[in-house]
C-alpha cells in the first residue's frame, strides 16, 4: 500500500477533470433518458490498478454531542464520501481527507464494504458487535491509518466476517472500532482481537472491549 502511494503519479487530477466533464455530459444523457433506465455505475478498478478484494465506501458524520440521536437522525447525518475498487483510487481518496487527530467536535470517520451501511441496524451487522479501543489523544491519525491498510490488505484472515471500520473524535479521548459480521463466532472474534494488537502495536496491558450491536441498541 506505501509503494502504490508513492506511484500514483497525481494525473488523476486530469482525469478527474476529464471526467468532471465526461459526467456533465453522462448527466444530460441521464436526464433525456427515461428514469427507469437510470442505473448507478458500478465502482470498478482502472486499468493496471491493484484491484481490493471487496469494495469499500467512506462515509463521515458529526453531530452536536448531548443531542439524543434516533437512527432516523443518525442515518440523515451520516454523509457517503466515496466508493474505491483498487490501492490507487483508496490513495486518491484518502491522500485528499483530513486526519482523525485534525478533525474537531464529535466527528467519525467509516471506511465500510461497499453496500453496508456503518450503522448496527443493517442486515450485514445486526447480529454482530465490534471491537473497541479507546486512545488518548493524538493516537487516532496513525492508529486509524494502520487499521484501515490491515484491513483492506486483508490481515485479518476471518473470510468475509469484517464489515468495516470507525474511527470517533471526542473531547477527552479517541475510539477505534471494528465491526464483524457474527458476535457469537467466538473463534472469530479473537483472531480480529489479536490481529488488532498485532498491527496497532498495543502495549499489552491495553484495555480492548468487544461489544455486540444488539447491546448497543439497547
Amino acid at each position: 500500500f506505501i509503494r502504490l502511494k508513492d506511484d500514483d503519479s497525481g494525473d488523476h487530477d486530469q482525469n478527474e477533470e476529464n471526467n468532471t466533464q465526461k459526467d456533465g455530459e453522462k448527466e444530460k444523457n441521464d436526464r433525456e433518458k427515461p428514469q427507469s433506465t437510470t442505473k448507478r455505475k458500478a465502482v470498478v478498478p482502472g486499468p493496471a490498478e491493484h484491484p481490493l478484494q471487496y469494495n469499500y465506501t467512506f462515509w463521515y458524520s458529526r453531530r452536536t454531542p448531548g443531542r439524543p440521536t434516533s437512527s432516523q437522525s443518525y442515518e440523515q447525518n451520516i454523509k457517503q464520501i466515496g466508493t474505491f475498487a483498487s490501492v490507487e483510487q483508496f490513495w486518491r481518496f484518502y491522500s485528499h481527507m483530513v486526519r482523525p487527530g485534525d478533525l474537531t467536535g464529535h466527528s467519525d470517520f467509516h471506511l465500510f464494504k461497499e453496500g453496508i451501511k456503518p450503522m448496527w441496524e443493517d442486515d450485514a451487522n445486526k447480529n454482530g458487535g465490534k471491537w473497541i479501543i479507546r486512545l488518548r489523544k493524538g493516537l487516532a491519525s496513525r492508529c486509524w491509518e494502520n487499521l484501515i491498510l490491515a484491513m483492506l490488505g486483508e490481515q485479518f484472515m476471518v473470510g468475509e466476517e469484517i464489515c468495516g471500520a470507525v474511527v470517533s473524535v471526542r473531547f477527552q479521548e479517541d475510539i477505534i472500532s471494528i465491526w464483524n459480521k457474527t458476535a457469537s463466532d467466538q473463534a472469530t472474534t479473537a483472531r480480529i482481537r489479536d490481529t488488532l494488537r498485532r498491527v496497532l502495536n498495543l502495549p499489552p496491558n491495553t484495555i480492548m472491549e468487544y461489544k455486540t450491536h444488539t447491546d448497543s441498541i439497547k
